[in-house]
């Protein structure tokens, strides 16, 4: 016991000399004073943006932040993002990986978890030329305005039926569906639910590796940041290769399906899972890079676009006027006597204002994932050291009152007034992040989000539930990666179309 105590005391000092050394040697950022050892891991709150926000107003735009023995920079405004993001891209582009994250990537096989390198430029060349292009894109369109009608119906059926008239709804249900469904059909050419909402078998296999990637990645945090712990928090090497396991058994299963699909009809279809398999020899890419970019894909989609509606939805419950108005566009626009497509958008600027005045107050990741300084490289003056961890604060430079006015506001005009690049052009609006490390699939989420208001916003009016005041919604956020709401937003749906209107457009790709 005597000698454990010797040996950790050591580890501790040598960690703490080490990083009074560090701080002699680099000028770094200001911020909260770090305790030994944890850091400022108990001065961050859990909405760790608005945290970092407030610490800014403090210390600068640019802050120190200690998590344990690591260093994490976080920039809070639309200098000091340009430079991360354009002006130092190339030294801030690799990806620093949890424990976690490592396993689930088999140390950064995919896109997401990839160091800049050989390796991610030819992945993120498949996704910019082959996966996300317009053409492919626009072969996916059936799917998505199928996915949408089919969350239009749901909703009619449950706000028209004489038992539940007038009933209260939870948005993120429907919105949840349809962001489900769209993913999957895309990324593995599979619709998991039927018509009745039912689950299939491997829906559920889906599913639950979903839940259970969530359970076993969450499970280690402290010791994530304090390596000298981890001999405490050893990984659960079982659990891991279990759940790798299963996700793989599952994928290849559905690869095979397509295979043999493909040799029978002598064609391609344009999922993913198909685009993937067909390019894989022209890429030389590994079974473990083509399951990796798969559900790099869902990771990224399947959550991302539900929160954004969910945002935006909430914001136009709060503010009628703004909803009634794209309603008078839809109506000028679309009319009673079709419903709306994506082929209309380019004739509905206020509704793409209210999707993009939705990604700035409420950009679903608000704090990107960390960039990691492969190289000594200077921020604003300050130097950040090889090794540290650089975040953006994507929320605090889409609602800076210096760029912004009245930030606080949930006004799409300001969009009318100027246009601004949503897609990693201008750094004062950045959801999808700029860059090398700008998220591949922009476009195909706009998309998506912008369908889903424009038919929510033409087939219903949307008001609190009875007793409940706009101002009285709750929008506050909840703790974590993705910036959910804290409580799901409720409304009533109340029909505007005729009753035919209301149907499936289903497909079959």
């Amino acid at each position: 016991m005597g000698l454990l105590l010797i040996i950790t005391v050591s580890i501790v000092a040598i960690i703490l000399s080490y990083k009074l050394i560090q701080r002699l040697r680099f000028k770094l950022p200001p911020g909260p004073r770090p305790l030994p050892v944890v850091g400022n891991l108990y001065d961050v709150k859990p909405v760790r943006f608005r945290c970092y926000s407030e610490w800014a107003k403090v210390y600068g735009p640019i802050i120190s932040v200690w998590f344990g023995s690591t260093l994490n920079v976080v920039v809070s405004n639309t200098e000091l993002a340009k430079e991360v993001l354009k002006d130092r891209d190339q030294q801030l582009a690799d990806r620093h990986r949890t424990r976690s994250a490592a396993k689930f990537s088999r140390d950064g096989q995919d896109l997401i978890w990839a160091d800049y390198g050989p390796h991610y430029v030819k992945v993120r060349k498949v996704c910019t030329l082959e996966l996300f292009t317009p053409k492919r894109l626009e072969g996916l369109r059936p799917i998505r305005e199928d996915e949408v009608t089919a969350m239009v119906e749901s909703i009619f059926k449950d706000c028209t039926n004489p038992e539940s008239k007038n009933k209260t709804l939870q948005v993120r249900d429907y919105l949840g569906a349809v962001a489900f469904n769209n993913i999957t059909r895309l990324v593995f050419g599979k619709r998991f639910m039927n018509s009745e909402g039912i689950i299939d078998e491997q829906g559920k296999e889906f599913k639950g590796i979903v839940a259970n990637g969530t359970k076993i990645g969450a499970s280690l945090a402290m010791a994530e940041h304090i390596p000298w712990l981890r001999w405490m928090f050893p990984l659960e090497e079982e659990a891991f290769a279990k759940h790798a396991a299963r996700r793989d058994n599952l994928t290849r299963t559905i690869m095979e399906e397509h295979t043999a699909a493909r040799k029978k009809s002598g064609g391609a279809k344009q999922h993913f899972v198909d685009a993937l398999l067909t390019l894989q020899e022209k890429y030389d890419l590994s079974d473990d890079t083509v399951i990796g970019l798969l559900w790099d894909m869902i990771t990224a989609g399947m959550d991302t676009t539900a929160i954004a509606a969910e945002w935006a939805m909430a914001e136009l419950i709060k503010n009628p006027r703004v909803q009634q108005k794209a309603q008078e566009e839809l109506d000028r626009v679309v009319g009673f006597e079709r419903v709306m497509s994506e082929t209309d958008f380019s004739s509905l600027p206020y509704l793409q204002s209210v999707t993009k005045e939705a990604f700035r107050m409420h950009p679903p990741t608000p704090l990107m994932l960390p960039h990691k300084a492969n190289a000594n490289v200077k921020i604003g003056g300050y130097d950040i050291p090889k090794g540290s961890n650089v975040h953006v604060n994507v929320w605090a430079v889409a609602n800076d009152p210096a760029v912004w006015k009245d930030p606080e506001v949930f006004r799409p005009e300001r969009f009318l007034e100027e246009d601004v690049d949503m897609k990693g052009h201008d750094y004062r609006l950045l959801p999808f992040g700029a860059g090398r490390r700008v998220c591949p699939g922009a476009q195909l989420g706009i998309n998506l989000v912008t369908s889903m208001l424009g038919h929510l916003l033409h087939h219903f009016v949307w008001t609190p539930p009875e007793g409940v005041k706009a101002e009285e919604i709750d929008m506050a956020e909840n703790p974590g990666l993705v910036a959910y709401m804290r409580t799901p937003v409720q409304a009533v749906a109340t029909p505007r179309l005729p009753s035919d209107l209301y149907k499936r457009v289903a497909v079959d790709i």
